[in-house]
């Protein structure tokens, strides 16, 4: 289930990418960027819509995720044809 960034408070919503962008432990490249600039990039990420928050209730667990994977994950698990 998607959850709105919208929904979350900012506090929560600021925790929660902080967490992802740590545990992802993304390399930049030559430069490094630092927490809030990454912070930054996933928020915007989420206003444009390329990444979403989705909420598993099977794993009760909150993750960020590009939306395009979530889109494909959902139709590999529940295929209309």
């Amino acid at each position: 289930m998607i959850i709105p960034y919208s929904d979350i408070d900012q506090d929560t919503l600021n925790n929660l990418i902080e967490y992802y962008v740590l545990r992802e432990g993304t390399d930049y490249g030559e430069h490094e960027i630092s927490l809030p600039e990454k912070v930054t990039a996933v928020k915007r990420q989420l206003e444009n819509g390329e990444v979403v928050i989705v909420y598993s209730e099977l794993h009760e667990t909150v993750n960020l995720m590009p939306k395009q994977l979530f889109i494909q994950q959902a139709a590999e698990q529940y295929p209309t044809d």
